[in-house]
């Protein structure tokens, strides 16, 4: 027996995010022979619904509001609560990323229902749905199963593959009109600090810098290595602390988890907390002079050297390898 399942799509710079069709691709495994269900929330956005349709949603709900311009978990329960009363659903599935784990807990705790989070892998055995958690920072991991009630679970990102677009796929695209008041918070500007170009948690290269650099002028090095590659930079706790970059840069316990297909360490010792943001990548490479860090535990593959003359000679033989390719 199928399932009808409620799927959070999200949105940067008015852009449909990765983890939304994974999340839909998620969704698709729990409903089985049931229903997918993609909310869109915002403003003018109905015309990103199509995209949802075309990686798997059935259906799109859209609500748009000016209140839903920018993310706040006020307007954004409201709506999002409005919507499962009205659909409801057997199951919901978020992201879990920024947005996603700061309204997950409030919607499931107004709908008095437990929470699966940071899902890495479903899937459907015995007409149970079993869910992949990783535990103790990424050392183990544990499957759950909800017994009763509602399915409720947010998906990590880069670990569950999207479906295939298909631009053919249709489906019906419907709004609701949701009366966003009472805010406590207003968003009045957005300032960020990040650099332009690839996001991080949804990167598929990531160059990560530590302490090794030395100073924020040498992480210009990672900028253009994670150019050529086409991918995202990030940096240990160490280096953040030490003023060498952002902290939204930081991966590890205390900041985003990734999870890209290469994922390249360079000056990093590889503290457990950092271990925990990144372990679970799907090719380690790791840069360092110290023959016995930690970080070549985890490594698939290691060069033990001067990052000053090791890393300037892999983005040249990478800029090689493009311009021949």
């Amino acid at each position: 027996m199928g399932r009808k399942v409620l799927v959070l799509a999200e949105l940067k710079d008015n852009k449909l995010r990765n983890v939304s069709f994974e999340a839909i691709a998620a969704a698709k495994t729990i409903a089985e022979d049931g229903e997918v269900v993609s909310l869109l929330l915002g403003e003018s956005v109905e015309s990103l619904a199509n995209e949802l349709i075309q990686y798997g949603a059935d259906r799109v709900v859209v609500v748009e509001n000016d209140k839903l311009a920018q993310y706040n978990s006020d307007g954004y329960s409201q709506a999002v609560l409005a919507v499962i009363k009205q659909e409801d659903p057997e199951a919901i599935v978020f992201g879990h990323t920024a947005l996603g784990k700061d309204l997950s807990p409030k919607v499931a705790s107004k709908l008095d229902s437990g929470l699966i989070s940071d899902v890495v892998n479903v899937e459907v055995t015995g007409g149970n749905v079993v869910f992949t958690r990783p535990i103790y920072s990424g050392k183990a991991f544990e499957k759950k199963i909800v017994t009763d009630g509602l399915i409720f679970a947010t998906v990590r990102p880069n670990n569950i593959a999207a479906l295939e677009k298909d631009e053919s796929r249709s489906g019906d695209v419907s709004k609701v009109d949701v009366d966003i008041k009472d805010l406590r918070t207003i968003i009045k500007e957005v300032v960020k600090k990040t650099s332009e170009g690839v996001d991080l948690s949804e990167a598929k290269v990531v160059v990560a810098g530590g302490r090794g650099l030395k100073s924020a002028e040498n992480f210009k090095m990672l900028e253009e290595l994670a150019d050529v590659l086409g991918g995202a930079v990030g940096a240990s706790r160490g280096a953040c602390d030490a003023g060498y970059c952002d902290y939204s840069l930081q991966i590890g316990q205390t900041g985003k988890v990734v999870t890209p297909d290469l994922y390249i360490a360079i000056g990093i010792s590889g503290a457990i907390q950092h271990l925990a943001g990144m372990s679970n990548s799907k090719v380690i490479v790791a840069i360092n002079k110290d023959p016995e860090a930690n970080i070549f535990k985890v490594a698939d593959y290691g060069i033990v050297g001067d990052l000053f003359e090791v890393v300037p000679q892999l983005t040249e033989e990478f800029k090689k390898l493009k311009v021949n390719a």
